[in-house]
């Protein structure tokens, strides 16, 4: 960064502390390679290779102490951070290297059990989750969901057509085996490692029913990465039953994905207005209207 100001000082001064103390050391500047209205992520050389810097936005700060928490109850599934400073926003993240953004679909499809491993492991941990700041999503709370979501974004007024609708997949989802946990509700290769398979970016992560992740994550999929997924619940209830909640909770996370969407470009003054991004919320919330796509009562 040049012609760092009295903020960007301290940001540098604080890296370098936090280096120190891992035994790293800082060999060149700090880049910037992303900035985003959800988040600015920059980038330093050490003698131990790249780290990151993140600096969520207000509304997604919850993911600064989420990594420490979910490295405590699941080390091997997540990246284990440098340092984190929830006071002040900052985390510090290793390099995980590679994703697998552009690698064959099979890589992806045998990364989903562990994903869901992942998510058994945190659903006792709904409540700490939820007190950290993430989102409550869980069924219960879905169809007031919704009516925030309309209350917040233009152009769908068609949509309060099927409220009731949505409060009956609720409701069904509801009444699921399956126990509430973290969704990642951005789940793609290009949030996986391909070294390991750990996920990373949590900054749309809400606490719902697990299955909402595989809104995105089944995307172009086939049933073979479906039952993949589904296996790893199979002691919880018939298949026949999971695919019935699986449905259900793609549709959920339609609202889910409208109002991650509209949180993260509220971030920006323009709100995302003339961006690729712009359209999201809107898009996800006009997918309710398409219910025999769906196939679910």
């Amino acid at each position: 960064m040049t012609g760092p100001h009295r903020d960007d000082r301290e940001l540098l001064a604080w890296l370098d502390d936090r280096l120190a103390a891992a035994g790293r050391r800082r060999t060149g500047d700090v880049t910037v390679p992303r900035v985003r209205p959800w988040g600015t992520v920059m980038r330093a050389e050490t003698d131990r290779g790249p780290v990151w810097l993140k600096l969520p936005a207000p509304d997604t700060a919850f993911e600064v102490a989420l990594y420490p928490l979910l490295h405590r109850l699941a080390p091997d599934h997540v990246l284990a951070p440098l340092a984190a400073d929830p006071a002040r926003g900052w985390l510090l993240l290793p390099d995980g290297g590679e994703t697998l953004r552009d690698r064959p679909p099979e890589e992806f499809e045998q990364v989903l059990p562990r994903y869901a491993e992942l998510q058994r492991a945190l659903a006792p941990a709904a409540d700490e989750l939820i007190a950290l700041g993430v989102t409550d999503m869980r069924p219960s709370v879905l169809p007031r969901r919704l009516d925030e979501a309309l209350a917040l974004v233009d152009g769908v007024a068609e949509v309060r057509a099927r409220r009731a609708w949505f409060a009956e997949i609720a409701a069904g989802l509801a009444g699921s085996r399956v126990p509430a946990s973290l969704d990642h509700a951005d789940l793609h290769p290009g949030n996986v490692f391909a070294a390991d398979g750990r996920c990373y970016d949590w900054g749309d992560s809400v606490v719902g029913h697990p299955f909402g992740s595989m809104l995105v994550a089944l995307r172009g999929a086939g049933d073979r990465a479906r039952e993949a997924y589904l296996e790893v619940f199979t002691d919880l209830a018939p298949r026949a039953e999971l695919r019935q909640d699986l449905r259900r909770a793609r549709i959920a996370g339609n609202v889910i994905r409208a109002l991650t969407w509209h949180r993260a470009l509220s971030a920006d003054p323009g709100h995302g207005h003339g961006t690729a991004h712009a359209e999201g919320p809107a898009r996800h919330l006009r997918q309710l209207l398409s219910a025999s796509a769906w196939q679910c009562p």
